[in-house]
Parts: C-alpha cells; sequence; structure tokens
C-alpha cells in the first residue's frame, strides 16, 4: 500500500493523489449506492499522467476504475475491491474545436453542459442530454452511452462519438476514429463503462442550433392516453425533438418545486419540444395540437417564450430530485419496450407497485419507450429496500416480456450484472468476455460490472 502511493506521488505528483479515509470514502459511491473505498483516488492532469497510473495500478496489481462527477445510476465507477479510482475531474477542457467542421476534441472530465456553453456563440451544440447534464461529464457519456430527453430525433452518445483517445491496459496510448477503415473500435468502446481501456479524449459532432424551437404541454387523463397521443404523433411522420411524459405523482411534484407551469389536476402531461426551420415547426406545431386535441388531452398549452421553455424542461429535467419532498430515498429503474408496447408496460408497473406496496412515480422517454419508473422509499427500513429491489426485478422482467430490454441510458455497472442473463445467453456472454478479453487481457479495467456474477465469470472465461 504504501509502495503504491509513494509511486503514484512520484509520477503524478502528492497533490493528485488522495488516500486520507475522508477522501477516499467521496469516491466511494455513485447515485445508485455506496461501496468499500478505494485503496487511493488520483486527479490526472493530462494523458501521460493516465498513462503512468495504469503502469503503476497494474505493477502493484490493482485494479483501476474510471470515474467522472459519480452521477452514475447503475455502480458503475465505484469500486468494489479496493483498487485505484482514476478521476477525471481536473481533465476538464475543450482542446480543439472546429467550428467550421462542426467538430470538438475534449477531455472526459468536460462537463457536459459546458460544451454546449462553449461552442454557442459559434450558433452550435452537443445534442446528448442526459437530466444530469448540468454536472454529469461527457466521459461518463461516453461510459454509458447516455442519452437523454432529445435522443428520439438526435440520437444517444454513440451518435455523436467520431473518435476516441484511450490508454489500454499497458499504459499506452490508442487512437480510435470513425472516419478510418476496419472495424468500428469507436463504436465498440462507447457504453463499454471502463472496462476496456481509459478515455482520454473525445472527438465529438456538433450540431447546428435549430432556427426555431417550440415546446408544448399537453395533459390527459392519464398515462395510457398521453402515450397514444405519442404513436399518434410517430405515426403521422413526426419526429419531434422531445416526447416526455410525466404521470400526476411526479408532475405535482415537479410542479411545487420549480413552478413552472405544469397542469396538477390531469393524471399525465406530455411534453413536446419541437426544432428546425420556423415554417417547418409551425406546421409541426399545427399538426401535434390537432392530434393532442383528437387523442382527448385536456388542455394544451405552448410556451411562448425562452424563460418559459426554459423551466419547463428545467422542471422535467429535475423531477427525479424533486420526489425528495415525498420520500427521504428513490430508486430509480432504467427500462425500455417498444413504443407501442408502453400502455401495458405502465400497467405492469402499476400492478407491481400494487404487489409490493410501493409508491411508484412516471416520468419517462416517451417517444423511444424508455421508462424510468422512480420508486419512494425509506432506507432506514430493510423491508422497504427488500421491497423496491424485487419491484425493480419485477419491472425488468415485465419489460423484456413486452420485447424490451434492461437498459436505456444508465448502463449495466454493478447493478444489473445478473440481470443481463434475461437478455442474453451463454454463449452471447462468452463472447462479450472474449471481445473484453483482447481489450483488457488481465481484468484490470473496472473488474465486477457488467457480466454476471458467480456463473457468470466461467462463461465469461470460457
Amino acid at each position: 500500500m504504501a509502495d503504491l502511493l509513494a509511486r503514484l506521488a512520484d509520477a503524478i505528483g502528492p497533490d493528485a493523489v488522495k488516500s486520507a479515509p475522508e477522501d477516499l470514502a467521496a469516491y466511494s459511491f455513485d447515485g445508485f449506492s455506496q461501496s468499500p473505498p478505494p485503496r487511493a483516488v488520483v486527479l490526472p492532469a493530462g494523458t501521460k499522467d493516465v498513462c503512468a497510473v495504469v503502469r503503476i495500478a497494474r505493477a502493484c496489481g490493482e485494479p483501476i476504475v474510471a470515474r467522472g462527477a459519480g452521477t452514475g445510476l447503475c455502480g458503475a465507477s465505484t469500486p468494489t475491491s479496493g483498487g485505484v479510482v482514476v478521476s477525471f475531474a481536473r481533465m476538464n477542457r475543450v482542446l480543439q474545436l472546429d467550428a467550421p467542421n462542426r467538430r470538438a476534441r475534449v477531455q472526459p472530465g468536460l462537463i457536459n453542459l459546458d460544451l454546449s456553453h462553449a461552442t454557442k456563440e459559434h450558433g452550435l451544440f452537443y445534442a446528448p442530454d442526459p437530466s444530469s447534464q448540468k454536472i454529469s461529464t461527457i466521459g461518463g457519456n461516453v461510459g454509458t452511452n447516455a442519452g437523454g430527453p432529445h435522443c428520439l430525433s438526435y440520437g444517444t452518445t454513440t451518435n455523436h462519438v467520431l473518435g476516441l483517445e484511450i490508454v489500454d491496459e499497458c499504459g499506452d496510448v490508442c487512437w480510435t476514429s470513425v472516419d478510418e477503415p476496419g472495424y468500428d473500435l469507436t463504436g465498440v468502446l462507447v457504453g463499454s463503462e471502463g472496462t476496456l481501456a481509459l478515455t482520454t479524449a473525445i472527438d465529438v459532432r456538433l450540431m447546428r442550433v435549430p432556427e426555431d424551437v417550440r415546446v408544448f404541454v399537453a395533459a390527459f387523463a392519464d398515462v395510457e392516453a398521453a402515450s397514444a397521443c405519442v404513436s399518434a404523433i410517430i405515426a403521422a411522420g413526426l419526429t419531434p425533438t422531445a416526447l416526455e411524459i410525466m404521470d400526476a405523482l411526479i408532475t405535482r411534484a415537479v410542479e411545487h418545486a420549480f413552478h413552472a407551469g405544469y397542469p396538477t389536476d390531469a393524471g399525465a402531461v406530455l411534453l413536446v419540444e419541437i426544432a428546425g426551420a420556423r415554417e417547418e415547426a409551425a406546421a409541426a406545431e399545427e399538426t401535434v395540437g390537432r392530434l393532442a386535441r383528437e387523442d382527448g388531452a385536456l388542455s394544451w398549452r405552448a410556451a411562448r417564450t425562452e424563460a418559459e421553455r426554459a423551466v419547463l424542461w428545467a422542471g422535467r429535467k429535475g423531477a427525479a430530485g424533486a420526489v425528495g419532498q415525498l420520500a427521504p430515498n428513490y430508486y430509480i429503474q432504467d427500462a425500455c419496450v417498444p413504443r407501442t408496447r408502453l400502455p401495458q408496460a405502465l400497467h405492469a408497473v402499476c400492478a407491481i407497485a400494487a404487489e409490493y406496496h410501493l409508491q411508484i412515480g412516471n416520468v419517462f422517454h416517451a417517444g423511444d419507450g424508455n421508462l424510468h419508473p422512480l420508486m419512494l422509499f425509506d432506507r432506514r427500513d430493510p423491508r422497504s429496500v427488500a421491497a423496491i429491489f424485487a419491484a425493480g426485478s419485477a419491472i425488468l422482467e415485465a419489460c423484456i416480456a413486452l420485447g424490451g430490454t434492461i437498459s436505456g441510458e444508465h448502463g449495466i455497472g454493478h447493478e444489473k450484472r445478473d440481470s443481463l442473463r434475461l437478455v442474453f445467453s451463454s454463449a452471447d456472454l462468452a463472447t462479450m468476455g472474449r471481445l473484453r478479453s483482447v481489450f483488457d487481457p488481465s481484468g484490470s479495467f473496472n473488474p465486477d460490472k457488467i457480466f454476471p456474477s458467480g456463473a457468470g465469470c466461467a462463461e465469461v472465461r470460457r
């Protein structure tokens, strides 16, 4: 232990190495759970430092866990057995901005929203926008292939990553690029949750700020009616930039916290955003409004100013925080179903809530069928904790039965690794394991993540 700390301090400076108990404790949890503390935390200043850290950690037999802002919701950025946590908090700059070609090269510790702020004067923005975009890092977003409300139109992180600088298990630097012929290694690395390499720079695609942005709120009697309207909008050939639904429980909590103007007497609200050329946006507004009324909208309101749009989005993205007024804790699930199966999925969530005597609020990306049930509980009550984990597993199984999957954007991490067997066979897992072993034969990067525990380890190593 002393040798590890001494070597790290000598390589990257004592100020960049943390080993005090209070420091280590701060890096032992994320948005999902708390884990045993690491043996050391390092804050590299650049790629050279990362290379040194990887070589020293491997020489000392210590696993390596990459960490962005710690906002992950599946335990992907926390250690499971000591090791070295590599925090990219100090690698947070825009390295290059190529506005004419709408590209940028950034460090992994750059806050998501900061990139759009840095490119706004050029009429550009970075599209992936998870609800945590004010604090989550682009490196963390790459690790989980984060999405967000606007992924319906713009796609997830993988659609906006053009290349990666990575440090492999030997401490060597490699570059990948979607512009080069051959295997799409960039696509392999996005969503790998730090199990294949450490990302030290990211080439991203930027988009032009649309000429016109319009946001609307429709109130419905229930989530089924709101979901039917979503299907009608897509069936009409429209692709809004966002289609978000909140049920009554979430809407009331959000309105109480943000005073955004959401109707609190509705069973569900549908938040719609349309962006594009002014004439096209106006025509889409007319069509969407008509479809909403045909599907029984109780009310339809347009946000006419940028300030009104901003507060509506602040409420939607702050939904998880807003439920803090309803219970001491919440557990958020992340699953996907085909868009047309949303009503059945929501019925299943309601039945599971009744079975486990839980209060569950629904807030989700309706446009692509990405559910986020928020299960309210008190972690001081063991029965309550057991109920929410059992209910979470039941929700995943229900979504799979409807043709869905166990994660839309949060990743697998430690939380869902055993659930991976619900959607993949042993042969599938073994194939993934062989891919991982090509990048990281020793299993140094983020061990005990993604792949199932127990028998799954043998399947992966076979």
